[in-house]
């Protein structure tokens, strides 16, 4: 007799301990350090020419095909939301002489994903999922940094679990809209933005875990 995922699934819940749900949630991991993120040092539109670096990702995440698969997915999910605002403001007339142009560069810093095919066959068991991600914005003829701002985002377990991965890949795109709608809000002013994490008082949940445990758990 066939026996369903979800079949499956329910049974393998009802030989887990109940604290390994709370164990496996994203928001156990690294979270941003602050609910909102600081203005730049200057509007944005302060600079004539804007370019943007690829996605930098480092030790101990890079090389992880989970995690290239992750990055690849920011990737394109930037692409579709800033350089078409990019070209919109380089095409101004420069005020500067000569043009002074702003290098952004963004970092995953911390990030735990989970595939459509190990979510499929593993659903909640392989834990929530969580990125960290900081835009450096400097001044490419000084070096001057003039923001660096942080973002986060997270799915939990369950969601994931009963989307496929639905929740896994709409937490991606919601921190590149958290960075196409900062820069967009900086431009004309400082202002800072969001950074993506949930007040404490609002969530109520306990903080998350260090650096060095969410690391720890990312590479297992």
């Amino acid at each position: 007799m066939r026996v369903s995922r979800i079949a499956v699934l329910m049974m393998a819940l009802a030989l887990q301990p109940v604290q390994s749900w709370a164990e496996g949630e994203a928001g156990e991991y690294v979270e941003a350090r602050e609910v909102t993120n600081p203005p730049p040092k200057a509007a944005l539109n302060s600079f004539d020419r804007f370019e943007i670096a690829p996605i930098a990702m480092g030790a101990p995440y890079a090389g992880e095909e989970v995690n290239e698969e992750a990055k690849e997915r920011l990737q394109v999910n930037l692409d579709e939301r800033v350089p078409p605002v990019l070209t919109e403001w380089n095409a101004k007339e420069a005020k500067n002489s000569p043009p002074k142009t702003l290098r952004i560069e963004p970092a995953v810093r911390h990030v735990k994903f989970v595939s459509g095919k190990k979510r499929f066959w593993t659903g909640a068991f392989s834990g929530g999922t969580a990125v960290l991600m900081t835009v450096k914005l400097s001044d490419a003829a000084t070096g001057e940094v003039i923001a660096e701002p942080e973002f986060y985002q997270h799915a939990n377990a369950m969601g994931a679990a009963f989307s496929y991965g639905a929740t896994d890949k709409a937490m991606l795109v919601r921190t590149t809209d958290l960075i196409s709608d900062y820069l967009k809000a900086n431009y004309a002013a400082a202002v800072g933005g969001p950074t993506g994490k949930e007040d404490d008082e609002k969530k109520g949940k306990d903080k998350p875990e260090s650096k060095e445990s969410a690391d720890q758990q990312s590479t297992q």
